[in-house]
């Protein structure tokens, strides 16, 4: 049945029950597409540029998300670009089709409907183009929402300031950082991961064993490739590897196997490693780290990676970092989306029996952690974050929409006890 195109909104007045209120009781929420939009149906040359969109091919799906706090009554409009002719459109959110036309001009906004809310939680609009007389339907595909629900909280990513559009796109970041033991420095850390079935988009970095000069994990990078991936940082503080003074550089001196060594930039500079690997979601990987003194100015880094329940470890690569001279700290994992297109999808990871071992070769059980999350998070640009103990783990999640909310800074305790310290002669890894 075909939906009548409703008129455009009147912000001043609007009836919600059987009564009538006055504008300044209705609020208003702008939800700019370019940090909270997604092409979530549809290819290239179609997608987010900026604040803007590319918006062709009437296969296209544009899918906007915004969150509220509790139930509510919502009007949607959407501010829209034609640039020639006119634009029909089709909006589909909660089980509720609307259609939308537009004709040529400035921006300007259009009615979509009203719909009910009846959770907090995201509400995802989908956009798609019906008919265009120009070259695209729309160049912007904004939302405004407005509602007389009282103490109602819209939250969305709402401004570019310090380029928040591609951030909240890219989604929260989250952390779990151990407690480490008192006493003796620490030599070796070592972790379990798992990545459920499901929970490896494109963009995943899933970080095991994060530490103060550096990190290791596995990555998505593409439909087809996937990599372990080990760097540490330069002292010399640039996003450019290109200008760290010679006497500051990472220098890599041994790699395993099919290992590829270069640098790395963009957040900071140093040295990495990439080992091209097919791991697999639902198969637990284990990691293991050294970090030592030289005994010149300098601290030895090294990786090794294997599959929990076989033997053998697989050395990733051993650096060099020099003006350093410490022991292991800052014993981390993290999660984080690194593709911003893909930043609607979901992922998870389980971080599970954590183990240090210190300079005179005693295994502690680590039981304890804290679970934060980045300026994304923070900042409440996006709330589909999650960390915690499931079973004997600690888990990570993000992206995804989903309507759960997690306290950040919480200290995290999984039971102890039901593992043995892991079997490593330390004296004969590769």
């Amino acid at each position: 049945m075909k939906v009548p195109i409703l008129p455009v909104l009147a912000y001043c007045v609007f009836a919600v029950g059987a009564g009538r209120l006055a504008a300044q009781d209705i609020a208003k929420w702008e939800i700019p597409s370019g940090g909270n939009a997604y092409l979530t149906s549809g290819a290239a040359p179609d997608g987010i540029h900026g604040s803007g969109v590319q918006w062709q091919n009437p296969a296209s799906v544009f899918s906007v998300f915004f969150r509220v706090d509790r139930a509510a009554d919502l009007q949607l409009a959407c501010r829209l670009k034609v640039p020639q002719g006119e634009s029909r459109l089709r909006a589909s959110v909660a089980g509720s089709v609307f259609e939308v036309k537009a004709a040529a001009g400035a921006s300007q906004d259009v009615a979509v409907g009203k719909l009910h809310v009846d959770k907090p939680g995201y509400v995802r609009v989908d956009l798609q183009g019906l008919r265009k007389d120009g070259p695209v339907f729309s160049e912007t595909c904004d939302l405004i929402v407005s509602s007389a629900t009282q103490g109602l909280v819209v939250d969305a990513v709402k401004t570019n300031k310090g380029e928040m559009f591609y951030w909240g796109r890219r989604g929260p970041s989250v952390h779990l950082s151990y407690a480490l033991p008192p006493g003796k420095p620490v030599e070796f850390a070592y972790n379990e991961l798992t990545v459920p079935p499901g929970a490896d988009p494109v963009g995943s970095y899933f970080m095991a064993n994060g530490f103060g000069e550096g990190y290791f994990g596995i990555q998505v990078v593409s439909p087809t490739e996937r990599w372990v991936l080990f760097s540490v940082w330069s002292p010399f503080v640039s996003n450019n590897p290109k200008d760290i003074p010679e006497a500051e550089r990472v220098v890599l001196l041994a790699k395993g196997e099919g290992v590829r060594g270069g640098e790395f930039g963009g957040e900071g500079a140093g040295g990495k490693s990439v080992l091209v690997f097919p791991w697999r979601a639902g198969v637990t990987y284990r990691f293991l780290n050294s970090v030592k003194p030289d005994g010149k100015g300098n601290t030895v880094y090294s990786a090794w990676f294997g599959e929990a329940g076989k033997d053998g470890w697989k050395l990733i690569a051993r650096f060099q970092r020099p003006k350093t001279n410490r022991h292991l700290t800052g014993f981390h994992s993290f999660l984080e989306n690194f593709q911003d297109a893909n930043g609607y999808l979901g992922r998870r990871a389980a971080y599970t029996n954590q183990w240090v071992c210190d300079t005179d070769g005693q295994w502690q059980e680590i039981t304890e952690a804290t679970f934060t999350g980045d300026a994304t998070a923070g900042g409440r640009h996006r709330l589909d974050y999650a960390g915690g103990v499931t079973g004997n783990s600690f888990y990570l999640r993000n992206g995804g929409f989903f309507a759960e909310t997690v306290a950040l800074n919480q200290h995290l305790r999984r039971p102890g006890g039901t593992a043995k310290a892991p079997a490593i002669d330390l004296g004969k890894l590769p």
